[in-house]
């Protein structure tokens, strides 16, 4: 048997920079996911406002998406989108409307602000569109406001009429 079958170097030279350079990447991974959760738009204070700032941009999307139940707000009255939409043209049996939030993401998120006392208010321009016959026709847009109040633990969403 030859003597140049097996390797023969000293393996304990190299295990400290082993142990360094695992400690190394887990000082700089501890780094990264600390500078990352400082800024993730989503942070925010459960128990101070009531539910997550996420959960609450969930719950104001589907609201939107639900435009059978939104109202529109004018004046301290409220009445359904839909008889808002009706006013210029009945709706038909397979006629459908809705209010889509087109805004960037980010831009959502941004103004989406805790209320004093907890819970959390969003204002976005909602685009109000009907389709006829299978053609879309947009109306216009119109500010979405979205409210979640953490005494009555509950969300609410409304599309506002412009000040006159």
């Amino acid at each position: 048997m030859s003597q140049h079958n097996s390797i023969t170097h000293n393996r304990g030279s190299s295990r400290p920079w082993l142990w360094l350079t695992l400690l190394l990447g887990l000082l700089l991974f501890g780094w990264v996911t600390a500078l990352t959760t400082g800024n993730n738009p989503y942070y925010s204070d459960r128990d101070a406002n009531g539910t997550s700032k996420f959960h609450f941009l969930k719950e104001c999307r589907e609201l939107a998406h639900d435009a059978e139940k939104l109202t529109v707000g004018a004046m301290g009255q409220e009445l359904p989108l839909k008889t808002l939409i009706e006013q210029g043209q009945p709706l038909g049996k397979n006629d459908t409307f809705h209010a889509a939030l087109e805004a960037p993401s980010a831009d959502i998120v941004r103004g989406i602000s805790s209320v004093q006392g907890g819970g959390w208010l969003m204002t976005t321009p909602a685009t109000i569109s009907v389709t006829r016959g299978g053609t879309n026709q947009v109306l216009g847009q119109l500010p979405y406001q979205c409210s979640y109040d953490k005494k009555a633990g509950k969300t609410t969403a409304q599309i506002q009429l412009p000040s006159q």
